[in-house]
């Protein structure tokens, strides 16, 4: 029993990410269970309406939002480190539940997986108008006008961009730099997805949060679109298409990272994704992702949800080995492991 708790204290945060990857895939996100990403999303609106300039010049909204970034990354951090290393410290059995519980609600891919599966069910069983509904409460974009194949893209969209945000980019943070770094990327995330608009409002205020979501997503963007593509040989795809897609398109993208692996779906399923979407009634000219080989069909989503579960799986096994290699290399140079983690973007 000795072996075992020293071993635990030693391994914990391997052990309660794959303990938290399995809950995720067991619960979900029930829908009344408390989140707390949704403190979050509260602290940054508490935080928006005492800082948003109402008057003056755009330069003053850009350092707010800077401000705004910083409070609510410095916060979230500090929170999550102290409770984590105080629990930990002080009956290091609850903290160790506490790092799982922390690691389990940072993962989405069953939410993920679940709610795309809910537009398919949707549109089979309700129609149109109950695909727009079931839509609109997983994509930012205008739903109210989207055909069937809208519906269907909008939804296949958002399963290749959340492969990387609600998966691969919270285990690498997690995994390279423990539970506060993941809840840093979620913060930063959580922000991007409330505050980075191109708007009147956002443009200047919103400008850091949509910058630094960049900046995070950068790696953990890249090794989920090569994990989406062993996923889609995996389960049977066109992974020669992936690549050659995602060699072309992985860049025709406002965003540096969305693209990745859109293009990877895009390739792999033989369809066009992106194009031209309304945002807040408003009209915005994206350029199409990959190629109209044929019509998208409902059937697109289950196969990108099985392209997902195996990518998932994947990110797993490769930021656990990531984390053994730091491991070993911080023992080598008597450094500490996020200090050698924080070399990797050299390799990108």
């Amino acid at each position: 029993m000795q072996q075992f708790y020293g071993f635990l204290q030693q391994w914990h945060l391997e052990v309660a990410a794959v303990l938290g990857f399995l809950l995720d895939w067991l619960l979900g996100d029930p829908e009344h269970w408390f989140h707390p990403v949704r403190l979050i999303g509260g602290l940054v609106r508490e935080l928006e309406r005492r800082l948003y300039p109402k008057a003056g010049p755009q330069v003053s909204a850009f350092w707010n939002g800077l401000f705004l970034w910083l409070c609510c990354v410095g916060a979230v951090g500090s929170v999550v480190f102290c409770l984590t290393a105080g629990l930990r410290g002080a009956f290091f059995p609850l903290g160790f539940l506490f790092e799982i519980l922390l690691s389990y609600q940072l993962l989405a891919a069953r939410c993920l997986r679940d709610s795309a599966e809910r537009v398919a069910r949707a549109l089979g069983e309700g129609g149109l108008a109950a695909g727009r509904k079931a839509v609109s409460y997983i994509v930012g974009r205008d739903t109210e006008a989207l055909d069937e194949a809208g519906v269907i893209r909008a939804t296949v969209e958002t399963v290749a961009e959340n492969a990387s945000d609600g998966e691969a980019a919270p285990l690498f943070y997690l995994l390279l730099f423990g539970v506060t770094g993941g809840w840093v990327y979620k913060a930063v995330n959580t922000m991007d997805s409330m505050l980075g608009y191109k708007n009147a409002r956002y443009e200047f205020f919103g400008r850091v949060a949509a910058r630094m979501d960049d900046v995070f997503n950068w790696i953990p963007a890249r090794i989920a679109a090569l994990l989406l593509i062993a996923a889609a040989a995996i389960t049977g795809q066109n992974a020669g298409e992936a690549v050659r897609i995602f060699r072309r398109d992985r860049f025709r993208h406002a965003s540096p990272n969305s693209a990745q692996t859109e293009s990877v779906m895009a390739g792999a399923l033989g369809v066009r994704l992106a194009g031209p979407a309304s945002y807040f009634g408003e009209r915005k000219e994206k350029p199409y992702i990959g190629d109209a080989g044929r019509e998208i069909e409902t059937e697109d989503i289950a196969r990108a949800n099985r392209m997902l579960t195996v990518a998932s799986w994947l990110s797993l096994f490769f930021f656990l080995a990531l984390r053994l290699l730091c491991r070993a290399i911080a023992a080598k140079l008597a450094l500490s492991l996020q200090s050698v983690a924080v070399l990797l973007p050299l390799l990108f």
